[in-house]
């Protein structure tokens, strides 16, 4: 069974920095396509980012350069590294896996941590 458990979140100021975790269990890291998708109030679930089982990489537009995905094997987790933080990138922040694609009826979804970003 795939389990993933996010931590990280908080509340940071504008410009700040936070770097969320994900610790997983269950399947082969390069089995999977791994990645982290945010959902603020009222909108819907988003993908921020997502690196495919064979190695690629993909960031929405709004996040490049400033946040990065990583993953330490040997610890099973994932980190997304979040740079000059904007208010507008408030949001339940999920990690998600998936043998396919990210974000498919497959994807199996961490709980979700809070990340809040004040003006």
């Amino acid at each position: 069974e795939v389990q993933l458990q996010a931590s990280g979140g908080g509340l940071v100021q504008a410009g700040g920095s936070l770097r969320l975790s994900c610790v997983a269990s269950g399947f082969t890291f390069d089995d999977y396509a791994i990645g982290w998708f945010r959902q603020a109030p009222g909108k819907e679930r988003e993908g921020v980012v997502c690196t495919t089982s064979d190695g690629y990489t993909y960031y929405i537009d709004s996040v490049k350069g400033r946040f990065t995905i990583s993953s330490d094997h040997v610890r099973n987790t994932v980190y997304l590294q979040m740079n000059s933080l904007k208010p507008e990138d408030t949001a339940v922040y999920f990690c998600a896996a998936d043998p396919a694609v990210c974000g498919s009826p497959s994807t199996s979804w961490g709980q979700g941590t809070q990340v809040t970003v004040s003006s």
